[in-house]
């Protein structure tokens, strides 16, 4: 199959044609056509370069390449433009239209598709008329019709061959001209290419008559069965086949039998020696086998104990492991009880602030009735209603302290939060905070929440600034967390929505650096919270430090963090 276009602009398989051959040295089987022997029907940029029958009209030419509209755009100020100019035209700073300068806009550039269905019943000659073809076709027949046409050029059938042909000319190529047609050796019968064919018959062709090496009276012998001849050559230079035992003869495969019938006493001598020093070096291996024997017993007990050792390191391992995972579980169950314990720090900290503020006023008005009741002498029963009240004061004041405070960080989260999934984090005094991951001061740092919409899903982002387990020291760490919300009873579970994360480039370039995942609804991540929040999931290896650090990611001392929540699939709750 090979792949093309249709009317619409659409990918579409054209089937391509076989051809069958009968050759008088082969006979070739129907083969397809090479996939890419089809040019590509639409041009690669502007519009069609085909030679039309009549003069298209100015209104279905490029406004921009002038060329015959291929997938034609129409803008809002009416002018048509080819889809790859269009391109070009909006992909420069604050685009206009080059015949009215108008301004252009993304949104508003639209595909006409009434405009190319015309286009594509223009008349149009064949693109192989150089060659001779003499069709006048619909701009939408070109790819069947050069399909079949016999004048276009196509690779040769066999695949190996590099020239190319009109596809009427293809049976005579085959026929004589392809150095990669097949072809049978007249020795063996073999099939096989013709460049193949003397270097076949040079090398490995077993069927093919050679000349013996030795130059004996044989003239010549088939290639298979000159291994054989070498026994049997009379002109084969050979060793005496007594050699090992010591008998260092060599000459002709004629003059041997003359050497082994008239030494058959010495070679029988020199078998009756090896044979006695073979004698004598079986009892020495034999000592030694003795000797050996003696100390495998010795060696069988410390091996057991070997084992036994093993079967221990092993039992300890196990219960190593076990002692590591335990630990993991209460590492895990600690770093909750930390993030729990640092929400509610946060919350402190403000609190502390309007405590001591009004700690201080407090202590003034002591002090001011202090001075009245010295300046009044005695004890007087106003002084002790004043005390009493002051007491009453110091309760309401106490009361209202907490509900300010809890006013006060409701407020600051509502006035950060953002409810349509979305969430822009500023990290301030970045390279103090990096310096503090370092040292181990703080390790991370939590955004302030958002939500998926006013009654969805509550969230927030953890990032370590050195990195977090396989990232630790080298990498940015920015993970996702799944808090608890005042709605979560009304909301689906476990969380299925995707996340991206992104590293927002201060640079003019814009090149964020982001990752996206679907949550795994296995995870306990994304289940229902039963504390404050989930345990974070996320990217260890988020962005190299250098990288972070190189670019244009900072500026002012300041990063930015965005966290997208898709929300477009979420039912009301």
């Amino acid at each position: 199959m090979s792949a093309g276009r249709n009317a619409d602009g659409r990918e579409l398989q054209i089937p391509l044609q076989q051809c069958a051959l009968s050759l008088a040295a082969l006979s070739l089987a129907q083969r397809p056509w090479p996939s890419d022997h089809v040019a590509g029907f639409l041009p690669q940029h502007g519009g069609f370069r085909d030679h039309f029958v009549a003069t298209p009209e100015p209104k279905y030419c490029c406004e921009s390449c002038k060329l015959v509209l291929c997938n034609p755009r129409q803008t809002e100020c009416g002018h048509r433009f080819c889809e790859t100019c269009i391109s070009d035209q909006l992909s420069k700073p604050n685009p206009v239209c080059p015949e009215d300068k108008e301004p252009l806009f993304k949104d508003k550039v639209f595909r006409d598709v009434c405009c190319h269905r015309e286009i594509m019943a223009l008349r149009v000659y064949c693109r192989s008329e150089k060659n001779g073809c003499k069709e006048q076709i619909s701009l939408q027949q070109v790819m069947d019709h050069l399909n079949v046409c016999p004048y276009f050029e196509v690779p040769c059938p066999l695949g190996k061959c590099k020239e190319k042909m009109m596809r009427k000319d293809i049976p005579e190529h085959l026929s004589w001209k392809c150095k990669h047609r097949e072809t049978t050796c007249e020795f063996c019968m073999q099939k096989m290419a013709m460049t193949e064919l003397q270097k076949h018959k040079d090398t490995v062709c077993p069927s093919f008559p050679v000349a013996c090496p030795n130059h004996c009276t044989f003239p010549s012998i088939l290639r298979s069965k000159l291994t054989s001849h070498q026994h049997e050559c009379p002109k084969a230079h050979v060793t005496c086949s007594f050699i090992r035992f010591g008998c260092n003869f060599k000459g002709l495969n004629q003059d041997m039998r003359d050497h082994e019938s008239s030494f058959a006493s010495e070679h029988l001598r020199l078998m009756a020696t090896r044979n006695t020093t073979l004698e004598a070096k079986v009892e020495d291996v034999k000592g030694e086998l003795l000797e050996r024997y003696k100390v495998l017993p010795g060696l069988s007990s410390r091996l057991s104990e070997t084992l036994s050792h093993y079967e221990e390191m092993r039992e300890k391992n196990r219960q190593l492991d076990q002692k590591l995972n335990a630990m993991q579980e209460l590492m895990s169950s600690h770093s909750e009880k930390l993030l729990e314990m640092e929400l509610e720090l946060r919350s402190l900290r403000s609190v502390r602030e309007e405590v001591e503020t009004l700690r201080g006023t407090v202590e003034s008005i002591r002090s001011r009735v202090a001075t009245l009741e010295g300046g009044r002498g005695g004890a007087n029963p106003a002084t002790h209603t004043l005390e009493t009240q002051l007491s009453r004061h110091d309760d309401m004041l106490s009361v209202h302290e907490i509900r300010l405070a809890d006013m006060d960080l409701r407020f600051q989260v509502l006035e950060t939060a953002s409810f349509n999934g979305m969430l822009i984090w500023k990290i301030r005094d970045y390279k103090r905070r990096k310096q503090e991951a370092v040292a181990s001061k703080t390790l991370s740092l939590y955004s302030q929440p958002f939500y998926t919409g006013y009654f969805g899903y509550k969230m927030c982002a953890r990032v370590y600034l050195n990195g977090d387990g396989m990232g630790k020291g080298t990498h940015l760490s920015l993970f996702f967390v799944v808090m608890r919300g005042e709605y979560d009873a009304l909301l689906l579970w476990p969380f299925k929505q995707k996340v991206t994360l992104m590293l927002m480039d201060q640079g003019p370039a814009r090149k964020h650096l982001g990752d996206a995942f679907k949550p795994d609804p296995n995870s306990s991540s994304f289940r229902r919270p039963t504390a404050e929040m989930n345990i974070a999931s996320g990217c260890p290896l988020f962005v190299a430090q250098t990288v972070l650090e190189n670019g244009t990611y900072i500026k002012d001392d300041t990063i930015f963090i965005k966290v997208t929540v898709d929300t477009s699939d979420l039912p009301d709750p």
